[in-house]
C-alpha cells in the first residue's frame, strides 16, 4: 500500500501555502517543539488527503491508514517497511539528534541493492558518511566494529555493511523504538486517523 512520504528536509515542501507553514522563531528553541510543530502543521496540511483516503478504503487513492500507523507499532521491522513510517520514525530520530542511525540504515538496504559494479563508489560514501572516526553522521559502534567494517569496504561484497547496520538495527529497536511508540507524534497521528476513521 503507497505511504505518505515524510521528507527528512523540510516538511513544508508538500503545501506550498503559507497557513500550512510551521511557526518560526523563539518558539523553535528546541528541536524537540520544532518537530511537534512541523509534524502538526504538516498534518493540517494533509487531514483533507488523510479523511479522502479513507473514507475510499476500495481505491488506489488509500494513503495513510489507522490500519498501518498501528502495525507500525507492532515491531521496528514494521514501522521501517512503511515508507510513511520510516519518513514519521526520521523526523522522530531528528528530534532526539540521532537521525544518522535510520539514515545509515536506509543507505544499507539501498547498498544491498546495488549493481556489483557500483558498489566501490557506494561503499567509500557510506563509510566515509557514517564509520569513519570522523564521519559527519558517525555512527555509534565500538572500535573493533569500525575498523571492521573499514576493511570490508576496502574490498566491498553486498554484506559489507551488515554487521554494523545490525547493531545500529538493534540500537534503535531497544531504544529509539519504544520511546517513538510512547511520543506524542506518534499517538497524536494515531488519535487523529482513528477519529477520521469514526466519522
Amino acid at each position: 500500500m503507497p505511504g505518505l512520504f515524510f521528507h527528512h528536509s523540510n516538511m513544508t515542501e508538500f503545501n506550498g501555502k503559507e497557513d500550512c507553514k510551521p511557526a518560526e522563531g523563539k518558539a523553535h528553541k528546541k528541536k524537540q517543539k520544532a518537530f511537534g510543530a512541523d509534524l502538526k502543521s504538516y498534518l493540517k496540511c494533509m487531514v483533507p488527503h488523510i479523511e479522502s483516503g479513507i473514507k475510499t478504503s476500495n481505491s488506489r487513492n488509500v494513503m495513510l491508514s489507522a490500519e498501518e500507523v498501528i502495525q507500525w507499532s507492532q515491531s521496528l521491522e514494521k514501522l521501517l517497511a512503511s515508507q510513511s513510517g520510516q519518513g514519521v520514525f526520521r523526523e522522530f530520530l531528528k528530534s532526539e539528534f540521532s537521525e544518522e542511525n535510520i539514515e545509515f540504515w536506509l543507505a544499507c538496504e539501498d547498498y544491498k541493492k546495488t549493481k556489483s559494479d557500483h558498489l566501490h563508489g557506494k561503499a567509500e560514501r557510506i563509510y566515509a558518511e557514517f564509520v569513519q572516526s570522523d564521519a559527519i553522521k558517525q555512527i555509534n559502534i565500538d572500535y573493533q566494529m569500525r575498523e571492521a567494517t573499514a576493511k570490508k569496504a576496502q574490498d566491498p561484497t553486498h554484506t559489507s555493511f551488515d554487521e554494523a547496520q545490525k547493531t545500529v538495527y538493534i540500537l534503535m529497536e531497544r531504544d529509539s523504538y519504544p520511546r517513538f511508540l510512547k511520543s506524542k507524534s506518534y499517538l497524536n497521528l494515531l488519535n487523529q486517523l482513528q477519529t477520521n476513521t469514526s466519522k
